[in-house]
C-alpha cells in the first residue's frame, strides 16, 4: 500500500469520499474534520457486487485497531450466526443492487 497514495487522498479528497483498495469490500474512507478533530482516514468494509462497487450506501467504518480488534471478538460469536439465522428465516427476501462504473483502486 502506499503511504504517499493515503496523504494525497487525506489532503485532497472530498469528505466522505471512499477509494477502492485491492481486497474486495475494503474501502479507505475519508472523514470529515469533527469537534476540532482533524480530517482522517478510516478503514470501511462493505460487501460489493459483481462490478465492485459496494452493495450498501455505508459500510462497518474502523477508525482505529482496537476498534478493529473489537469487532473480530464479536463476530467469533458462535450465536451471531444463528441470530442472523433466524433473522433471514423472518425477513423478506431483499433484490439486488444495481451494477455502477469502476472506481480508483489502491493496492493493499
Amino acid at each position: 500500500m502506499s503511504g504517499e497514495k493515503l496523504a494525497e487522498f487525506l489532503r485532497s479528497g472530498k469528505d466522505w469520499a471512499r477509494m477502492r483498495t485491492s481486497v474486495q469490500g475494503v474501502f479507505v474512507l475519508k472523514l470529515p474534520a469533527y469537534r476540532g478533530s482533524p480530517s482522517r482516514l478510516a478503514i470501511e468494509l462493505n460487501p460489493v457486487g459483481e462490478d465492485g462497487s459496494p452493495k450498501k450506501r455505508r459500510g462497518l467504518v474502523l477508525r482505529s485497531q482496537a476498534e478493529l480488534d473489537e469487532y473480530r471478538e464479536l463476530f467469533q460469536y458462535d450465536k451471531l450466526a444463528k441470530l442472523m439465522e433466524l433473522l433471514e428465516s423472518v425477513n423478506p427476501k431483499a433484490e439486488e443492487a444495481k451494477r455502477r462504473r469502476g472506481e480508483e483502486v489502491i493496492e493493499i
